[in-house]
């Protein structure tokens, strides 16, 4: 317990975060503008698609664009050959990469009709800067949708209304009532897309990112969940140096995966019911109809609810249970802002810690899964500590955890059970006088 009595704001090396395209120019871009920090994490991109990261020295006016793409080419290259080899084009590493050859997936736009949901409240500024991101979207049929939980101003309508004024594509609604679930599935019942796709408020989005996300419903047949890369949007405190480490399984995976019950099953001790193997809820997408059939989310579970988290989780099991198949694809991109605060971030972990508990008090309340859960309590309680001890393996000996980081978690375990179960009475009484 010693490491968990560092002081809040842990010194850590301040890095800058981008990325670099190493089929254009040699240029490095970040959604945060590079601020004098003497490191710099450049994800390297290859026809769009992530291929993986190089760390670089950052002065002046940030990293070397050129050094950033040679050791791109020297770190990855066994990525870029297998890429350019789908193409059909043969390459010989350390040298320059070709544009994109006819065929390139990262070049195709299927005319899918896509609904964007993001579900905000009282968070005008936070979301300008996301709808921003938005409008530079270049999926051609595409509906973006604003879900304004229960506000206590109509700061965010003014901010929505601004934007639809020069992008028709926008559109705003209320959910009254508080909760994140809620406010999604406002969403799902508003959305006229094929496809409706989830993103945070404190979120980025690339450019091409609802392409990125229909590729991955195009892998199989029966795929019924999308997620995607969440890229850290720069690490300038230990608070987010911490969410950097412990974010590790859905902002640093390069490789898209399949996911579903039977052949592409995980052996891990905790598969399917393990958090963060799939990826978040900051960037997911379904098929509209299929998560309708599914009863959209557990108004339970999730932000705003006693829960404060979870309903993601559930979400991506019961697409499984149901007998669909969920992809991760990394060319889906989007840039995340951590929590930069120490309170902020001990609200999060506590959260963490109670959605987990209250989705797994849900899976033990349901017969059908009761006994296979019951069986991996013991290895998953290691399994639960082994998330602790890799987050510190990343962030290293010169980063201790801030202080209070595992306590704020413990007590969100403890009182998940209990807030699910009201969470849940509260729900139903909700439902009954509707």
């Amino acid at each position: 317990m010693g490491a968990e009595q560092a002081a809040p704001g842990a010194v850590v090396t301040p890095t800058w975060c981008g990325e670099l395209e190493l089929a254009a120019a040699p240029a490095v871009a970040g959604v945060r503008r590079y601020g004098g920090q003497p490191r710099a994490r450049v994800l390297v991109r290859l026809h769009g698609d992530p291929v993986g990261y190089v760390d670089v020295p950052a002065a002046g006016a940030g990293p070397d664009a050129a050094e950033a793409a040679r050791a791109g080419r020297e770190r990855h290259a066994a990525a870029i050959a297998a890429h350019l080899a789908a193409e059909g084009v043969r390459w010989a590493p350390g040298g320059e990469v070709p544009p994109p050859a006819a065929g390139c997936p990262g070049l195709a736009t299927p005319d899918t009709e896509v609904t964007v949901v993001v579900c905000t409240r009282d968070r005008g500024e936070a979301l300008a800067g996301c709808l921003e991101r938005l409008t530079a979207l270049t999926h051609p049929h595409l509906e973006l949708l604003v879900v304004d939980n229960a506000p206590t101003d109509d700061v965010t309508r003014r901010v929505v209304e601004g934007f639809a004024a020069r992008d028709t594509r926008f559109r705003y609604v209320v959910e009254p009532r508080p909760g994140l679930s809620r406010a999604r599935n406002r969403g799902l019942a508003e959305a006229r897309g094929a496809v409706v796709a989830y993103t945070d408020d404190d979120v980025a989005v690339d450019p091409r990112w609802v392409q990125g996300l229909l590729r991955g419903f195009v892998r199989r047949a029966d795929v019924g969940c999308v997620t995607g890369l969440v890229a850290t949007a720069g690490v300038d405190s230990g608070e987010e140096a911490y969410f950097d480490a412990r974010a590790a399984s859905w902002s640093t995976r390069c490789e898209p995966e399949l996911y579903d019950l039977a052949g592409n099953a995980r052996d891990d001790v905790l598969y399917p019911y393990s958090a963060g193997v799939f990826g978040t809820g900051a960037n997911f997408a379904f098929d509209t109809a299929m998560l309708r059939g599914l009863g959209g989310f557990d108004e339970a579970l999730g932000a705003g609810a006693p829960t404060r988290g979870g309903e993601d989780l559930d979400v991506f099991v019961r697409v499984l249970r149901a007998g669909s198949a969920l992809a991760y694809e990394p060319a889906a991109l989007v840039w995340h802002h951590h929590r930069a605060d120490h309170a902020a971030l001990l609200r999060q972990l506590y959260g963490y810690g109670t959605g987990l508990t209250a989705y797994l008090t849900k899976c033990l309340l349901q017969r059908d899964v009761r006994r296979d859960l019951v069986r991996r309590v013991p290895r998953g309680v290691r399994h639960a500590v082994g998330i602790r001890r890799r987050t510190g393996e990343r962030l290293g000996d010169d980063v201790p955890p801030p202080r209070g980081a595992l306590a704020s978690e413990v007590r969100g375990w403890l009182a998940g059970p209990a807030l699910y179960l009201r969470a849940r009475r509260a729900s139903a009484r909700s439902r009954a006088s509707a």
